[in-house]
């Protein structure tokens, strides 16, 4: 992950999870906990079998957390998305910040992207699978 006008890395993973993560308003530091568990203990991994049965918890991937406002970006009218569902950055950064907090205590191992700066963001999706979780 490279922030910054001179691209300067600041999160960088091997092996793990990318995980975009956007608030709006109602979103809750209890949501923010659910969240946390829920991307640690999804079973998305393949096991021995080829099946997807195991979690990043079980087989100790990385996660790389970047906030991400434009999930809430709102499309049905016209050509110009509406950002108006998503929090201020006064209420999504420490929502953000809680998410990655809680991973850490889970035991993961969390690199994460620079609140409020323009990213540029390096992904290999390997599989690939790409969920959008919502715990609401």
């Amino acid at each position: 992950m490279s922030a910054d006008s001179d691209w300067e890395v600041t999160g960088s993973i091997g092996g793990g999870l990318c995980v975009l993560v956007g608030a709006t308003h109602s979103d809750t530091p209890g949501e923010a906990d659910k969240l946390a568990d829920k991307v640690w203990g999804l079973r998305i991994f393949d096991d021995d079998d080829g099946v997807m049965n195991r979690s990043a918890a079980d087989v100790g991937g990385s996660l790389l957390v970047v906030s991400q406002f434009t999930l809430y970006g709102d499309t049905a009218k016209g050509r110009r998305p509406s950002w108006i569902a998503a929090a201020r950055p006064e209420v999504a950064e420490p929502l953000v910040e809680r998410v990655v907090e809680r991973l850490r205590l889970l035991g993961a191992t969390v690199e994460t992207g620079r609140f409020r700066t323009d990213m540029r963001l390096e992904l290999v999706n390997d599989g690939p699978v790409t969920l959008m979780l919502d715990v609401g």
